[in-house]
């Protein structure tokens, strides 16, 4: 308990947080088991590209672009997994990612990573927030 002479005030100190842009990407039911959605956003005043699936009832988001070469992972026609469901290819170069953990196991990037992308997924919907604007 503190003295009866002691007294606190509020400060009036203005505080400014960052306003976040967040992106719609879908709703969770539009991205079923084995499908992939893109959506774009800005990073560093730049213009990129991101998708976003589910693997093993698990969603997931990278940045399309291969960690070969710099090129999208798909030809612009959202298709991201294999005939089979079970690995992310690069259509250009033939590298094969693992879904859950975007790490290259073949090809001419094994060992690399796809740059993982941060999702929220709430109210039913899939949600990417961009950089501070």
């Amino acid at each position: 308990m503190l003295p009866a002479r002691w007294s606190f005030r509020p400060l009036n100190i203005p505080v400014t947080l960052p306003r976040v842009a967040r992106i719609r990407i879908a709703a969770t039911t539009e991205i079923a088991e084995g499908k992939t959605i893109t959506f774009s956003f800005t990073r560093d005043d730049r213009p990129q590209e991101g998708f976003v699936g589910r693997f093993k009832g698990k969603l997931f988001a990278y940045e399309n672009t291969c960690r070969h070469i710099p090129l999208t992972l798909d030809y612009g026609d959202n298709r991201f997994f294999d005939s089979k469901g079970e690995t992310l290819i690069c259509q250009t170069h033939g590298a094969v990612y693992e879904p859950d953990t975007g790490l290259c196991t073949r090809g001419p990037c094994a060992g690399a990573s796809l740059f993982a992308l941060e999702i929220i997924e709430e109210n039913g919907a899939v949600w990417f927030a961009e950089e501070p604007l």
